[in-house]
């Protein structure tokens, strides 16, 4: 048996999705920015893509921009959020995904930003009254935080967030990759400034997401070129992603309460299995429903002899995982993330995480392959 437990990297394309994509790659080949009539063609399907996600999300067409994913949004939103509106301090925390962290750090050190970090506690939740105390003591700040954390799931209160920096006059940028999709934002009561789509976190094609900006926030672009997206980003768009994006948003939306039930039905039941089959295990991150990514399961598991040869034979067992963000894959740096919550460094963890495609056959087959591990390694 082969089981995809990577979903947080990325999720299978999803057949209505690539059906529509390929409608659109067969018969749909003009230029967008062209006069002519295919080109025309073109246009209408953008903007109708994006209306779609508009509506969905309930803000203005005008809010929506078109990118290659996630990383250039996030670092659109910061770069220019910043410097277009003069903001000399940042906030964040050490959780975030590297888009954010290293974009603010590269900031910081050209000088453009003082940057601070809000504390965690040792389930990634973040300290709302430090936060406050942050905004409170220094001038207007730029705050990002995310909505749920890639690696451990630990969702944030994103509405107190925005209550607070509403309440400084702080500019809020809120990286919702692992979220969008999944849960129903609401743009016409959330308080923030920039949020962030990466079309293939929910079952859409790679290479193009979007970014979210309130129209009570103004900003040059990053990429200069030709009058693309309302003169916000410059080069041809991606018609047939854009097309997928806005359709795998769609099926998200209309199919989201049952499949928030059967993925949270799935994490469950690991943690309840994993808990009585596996002693010495524990869990990275909050678990509680409320509080945690439906999504996203971060397990610990006992001390063992090569323990860094976990993934590789779970790998080897059929079941592809994670050790933490795929974003650091192929580096021998530990995660982040897990340092950051006072992981013990000598467990090894695991990033399993879900999709509506997963079965229970298929958890039961990962937790008997981990008992076997496991008890090799012991």
């Amino acid at each position: 048996m082969r089981v995809y437990l990577d979903n947080a990297a990325t999720t299978p394309l999803d057949a209505e999705v690539m059906k529509q994509m390929y409608a659109v790659m067969e018969n749909t080949y003009g230029n967008p920015s062209s006069i002519h009539g295919h080109g025309r063609e073109a246009r209408t399907l953008i903007e109708r893509s994006r209306k779609t996600i508009a509506n969905l999300l309930h803000c203005s067409p005008a809010e929506i921009f078109f990118t290659s994913g996630g990383t250039e949004a996030d670092n659109t939103a910061i770069r220019c959020g910043i410097i277009d509106n003069q903001i000399k301090h940042a906030i964040t925390s050490r959780l975030e995904h590297h888009a954010v962290i290293h974009t603010l750090e590269a900031m910081q050190k050209n000088g453009i930003i003082k940057l601070s970090f809000v504390d965690t506690d040792n389930r990634g939740n973040i300290d709302l009254q430090q936060l406050e105390t942050l905004l409170r003591d220094n001038e207007r700040s730029f705050v990002s935080l995310m909505h749920a954390n890639n690696e451990i799931g630990t969702l944030t209160d994103i509405d107190g967030v925005g209550d607070i920096c509403e309440q400084y006059n702080a500019v809020f940028h809120c990286d919702t990759v692992q979220t969008m999709g999944h849960y129903a934002h609401d743009l016409s009561k959330l308080k923030m400034h920039f949020m962030v789509c990466a079309a293939h976190k929910l079952h859409g094609p790679k290479g193009v997401g979007f970014l979210h900006v309130n129209h009570k926030i103004k900003i040059k672009p990053m990429i200069y070129g030709g009058s693309q997206e309302r003169n916000m980003r410059g080069g041809t768009e991606n018609l047939y992603g854009i097309v997928g994006l806005a359709k795998a948003l769609e099926i998200a939306y209309a199919e989201m309460a049952q499949h928030q039930e059967h993925i949270q039905g799935l994490k469950t039941y690991m943690i309840n299995q994993l808990t009585e089959k596996v002693p010495g295990i524990s869990f990275n991150g909050e678990t509680d429903p409320a509080k945690s990514l439906y999504t996203v399961l971060n397990v610990s598991f006992p001390e063992m002899e090569m323990a860094d040869m976990l993934l590789f034979n779970l790998d080897i067992a059929g079941i592809s995982a994670s050790g933490g963000s795929a974003c650091s894959s192929g580096t021998d740096i530990g995660s982040h993330v897990l340092g950051a919550i006072g992981a013990n460094p000598s467990r090894p963890s695991v990033r399993f995480s879900f999709s509506k495609y997963n079965t229970k056959a298929e958890i039961d087959y990962t937790i008997a392959k981990v008992r076997e591990l496991c008890a090799v390694n012991a």
